[in-house]
């Protein structure tokens, strides 16, 4: 057995560049040593590491189905996921989310390249695709799930929403007090796999909201 340490790939194809950013001390495979799309780095540390540092921001604002497909399509968005969050059973289905004893609110998880969109950017959209005055309801969907939520990542993050929250409250554009909550992100549990892309695969635009 070849016992020699191989190169770790740390980092996806750029789309920009077509490089894909490898880390070890190793050898360089060579199915891949000869691909001159490839940039192998030798010893050095991975938080040194060139390129992209996508981060995550995760948004309940009622149906998870509408909510994705507003967030999947913002330049800088590398990719969406949607779930459960904020509740208090492990792994929950989506009919144990529908329930309504669970706890959780329909989100969507986004992760996004800040060089190219910021987190700020990201919270001008959540308010403009839901009406965050409503408790518990997006249009005719009504429940604890589909609440109006910022679960934050890190302490810059809860700063930036909670500003912007206060910027849209002193705006006027809603004629109610804003009900969104801003807590600490907690486990994302990821909803069944037809759920995921929702309108793309089904071709419907509409979810109630």
């Amino acid at each position: 057995m070849d016992e020699r340490q191989w190169p770790t790939p740390i980092m996806p194809v750029d789309d920009d560049t077509g490089l894909a950013m490898y880390h070890g001390t190793g050898l360089l495979d060579p199915a891949l040593r000869h691909n001159d799309k490839i940039e192998l780095v030798i010893n050095l540390p991975e938080n040194k590491m060139p390129g992209k540092k996508l981060e995550k921001a995760t948004f309940g604002a009622g149906c998870f189905w509408h909510v994705e497909d507003a967030f999947m399509n913002v330049p800088g968005v590398v990719s969406t996921e949607v779930g459960f969050e904020g509740g208090h059973t492990e792994n929950p289905s989506y009919k144990d989310v529908c329930t309504h004893t669970t706890g959780h609110a329909e989100v969507t998880e986004v992760t996004y390249d800040p060089s190219k969109v910021s987190y700020e950017d990201l919270l001008n959209v959540f308010w403009n695709i839901h009406d965050p005055t409503t408790p518990n309801r997006q249009g005719p969907d009504i429940g604890g799930q589909y609440r109006s939520v910022i679960f934050f990542h890190d302490k810059e993050q809860e700063e930036t929403a909670k500003a912007s929250k206060e910027k849209m409250e002193k705006s006027g554009k809603f004629r109610r007090p804003i009900v969104t909550q801003i807590v600490p992100a907690q486990k994302f549990w990821r909803a069944e796999e037809y759920h995921q892309k929702y309108f793309q695969k089904t071709g419907q635009r509409a979810c109630g909201i």
